[in-house]
């Protein structure tokens, strides 16, 4: 990973392409901030845009409800075991940022993708207040259970 930021710091400064920029920036998020992809979303996402390469910085996760996976070629941060397999079957190619940055350092052939954001369900506005959107923390609404916590408090 470190040498990863280095790779993507010089080639931000070298190359006037805001690719390099966006993968030195997500290189550097934290790893709730990096969501793992599916294959599903990544065939849903290229539809129309074959023959480029699909760069995640994220890890790249397998859907067992797809029966078919197009030819893919897919660079990440990481694949599941079940993911490789089943790109490299289908006559895709997986690999790392490091090669992309030889062979496409511009990312003029390259969909850029990520992950669904996590949502944090118990921050936000208050439960209780107009347009609260958050969660709130307890669990037992009623029952006998609840019960027995108010007693207990």
């Amino acid at each position: 990973m470190k040498l990863l930021v280095q790779l993507y710091r010089f080639l931000a400064r070298r190359i006037t392409s805001p690719f390099p920029k966006t993968i030195l920036k997500r290189l550097l998020l934290s790893k709730t901030n990096r969501p793992p992809i599916s294959l599903r979303q990544i065939i849903q996402n290229t539809k129309g845009k074959e023959g480029k390469t699909v760069v995640t910085i994220s890890t790249v996760t397998n859907d067992t409800t797809l029966l078919e996976i197009p030819k893919l070629k897919i660079c990440a941060l990481k694949f599941t075991k079940e993911a490789r397999e089943r790109i490299l079957i289908s006559g895709g190619e997986c690999m790392t940022l490091d090669a992309i940055a030889k062979k496409d350092p511009t990312g003029a052939s390259c969909v850029l993708l990520r992950g669904p954001k996590n949502r944090y369900t118990h921050f936000g506005k208050a439960p209780g207040t107009p347009r609260g959107t958050a969660k709130p923390l307890c669990r037992i609404k009623s029952g006998r259970k609840a019960e027995r916590l108010k007693r207990r408090k």
